[in-house]
């Protein structure tokens, strides 16, 4: 009765292995995936490569539509270091991904779930919070409901943030599981602001209906390999990135 949702893995290969091997100890076999799965500076191609194995139902996050999508001389280098080690297999099923899918009721899912990665109509826009003062913060709740438009299913599932968390719109239920490999980044441009999560743990959660008949949720947080990752990121050139998987805290030099 019990299902993983992960989202945000960004090419992390050990801390994936690191969340597959947690997931599978706990005898979970049923797992989602919300997005954004190999944009970084680390292991674009061998993370393809297991979730292409293990085939779990999964959506693209705003990365994955760029890298798949987007010209290269728009990309920027976490995007641009993807796609250039994706082979045309990957490539092919990362562009096959739908935004958005709502799945039906189950023995794992008595609810049924919609998932997106940002919000239902625009995987760039965080659904859970809302920049301000360079910051991340918790969106209000007339705010949430404006983003969620005409959905409202009782069980929504998104990402993009990298913030463990879970809101309530009305009756519909909304739980974002944190990054699985990406503690912390800088976000250029328009509304520029940082997200953080102050540990360089990686995260996923668990949705488990066996005991009542409302869904009790776990947040988990995994240590794993983070100096390999650290030193790849440092040995691609990124060491905004190297920051930020060491610590949980954003480089504010901002080359995300």
């Amino acid at each position: 009765m019990s299902i993983a949702i992960i989202s945000d893995i960004h090419g992390n290969l050990p801390a994936l292995e690191a969340v597959v091997a947690d997931i599978t100890a706990r005898g979970i076999t049923d797992v989602l995936n919300l997005g954004d799965h190999v944009s970084g500076p680390l292991w674009p191609r061998e993370t393809a490569a297991l979730l292409m194995r293990y085939d779990w139902p999964s959506i693209a996050g705003n990365h994955d539509r760029m890298v798949v999508h987007d010209a290269v001389e728009t990309l920027g280098p976490s995007d641009r270091f993807a796609r250039e080690q994706l082979t045309p297999a990957q490539h092919a099923w990362l562009a096959a991904l739908p935004a958005t899918a709502t799945l039906p009721a189950t023995a794992c899912l008595p609810l049924g779930m919609y998932l997106c990665h940002g919000i239902p109509t625009d995987d760039r826009i965080y659904l859970l919070e809302t920049p301000d003062g360079g910051r991340l913060r918790l969106a209000a709740p007339e705010q949430v409901a404006k983003r969620l438009g005409t959905i409202t299913h009782p069980f929504i599932v998104c990402g993009h943030s990298h913030i463990a968390r879970a809101g309530q719109n009305g009756s519909s239920l909304i739980v974002n599981p944190g990054s699985v490999g990406l503690p912390a980044y800088t976000h250029t441009g328009t509304h520029a602001h940082v997200s953080e999560t102050g540990s360089p743990l990686a995260r996923y959660a668990i949705v488990d209906w066996a005991t009542t008949g409302y869904p009790r949720l776990e947040f988990v947080a995994l240590d794993y390999d983070i100096a390999s990752a650290a030193a790849r990121a440092g040995a691609n050139g990124r060491p905004d990135w190297v920051v930020a998987l060491q610590t949980g805290y954003a480089d504010r030099e901002g080359r995300f």
